[in-house]
């Protein structure tokens, strides 16, 4: 259920990390966490020098599994917090390309990406509010840093779908692309970190804050 692609750019390697479960909209189980939060680790090892999360079908990801959320408590497992801390620490340049609509705990990982990018049919929720849980720690202070608190508090406290036009204007998403180009785009997007030494690249991403 998380295919890993693996390519070669300009002599460094990128690591592609698939959400494949369309017929479940991409909804994530606690295994396909798990094995989110080991590739990142083997990423690292590997030292990759791009690493790019999307998913399969027409929706980047609906959250969490809604079996295991109501019969196991997925939704609150710190394990959702450990893949975000985990992408967010990789020395490797961190990209989200969204093939389609973005949605509950998911924003987490795509939160802790250093670029979002997405189709323009995307659309973005996060309804806890009206769920009853608390957001991953994290999510509200990285939605706050990118959007500023009052528009955080519209998706976060309000439970507003934020369409991509308007995701970009917010700072949600870097870039909108059609999904016929994405491939084009992340080539483009990943082309300087894979000319790079690898102390370069880590040291670049360690001085910008976030």
């Amino acid at each position: 259920m998380i295919e890993i692609l693996r390519e070669s750019q300009g002599g460094s390697e990128i690591w592609t990390l698939k959400l494949n479960r369309p017929e479940k909209a991409n909804s994530l189980t606690r295994e396909m966490l798990a094995a989110i939060e080991t590739a990142t680790a083997e990423a690292e090892q590997a030292g990759v020098a791009a690493l790019v999360l999307t998913g399969e079908g027409k929706v980047f990801s609906a959250g969490a599994d809604l079996d295991q959320a109501r019969n196991d408590g997925l939704t609150t497992d710190p394990l959702w917090e450990r893949v975000s801390s985990r992408l967010a620490a990789l020395p490797c340049l961190t990209i989200a390309a969204l093939n389609g609509t973005l949605a509950g705990g998911s924003f987490g990982m795509v939160l802790a990406c250093d670029l979002r990018i997405s189709v323009p049919k995307a659309k973005f929720f996060y309804p806890v509010m009206k769920l009853g849980f608390l957001p991953q720690p994290s999510d509200a202070v990285r939605l706050s840093s990118l959007l500023g608190p009052a528009r955080a508090r519209m998706i976060l406290m309000a439970s507003q779908k934020i369409e991509a036009p308007t995701a970009l204007d917010w700072g949600l998403v870097d870039r909108l692309v059609e999904p016929e180009a994405m491939g084009e785009a992340i080539a483009d997007l990943t082309e300087a970190v894979c000319a790079a030494p690898p102390e370069i690249r880590k040291g670049i991403k360690g001085m910008i804050p976030g």
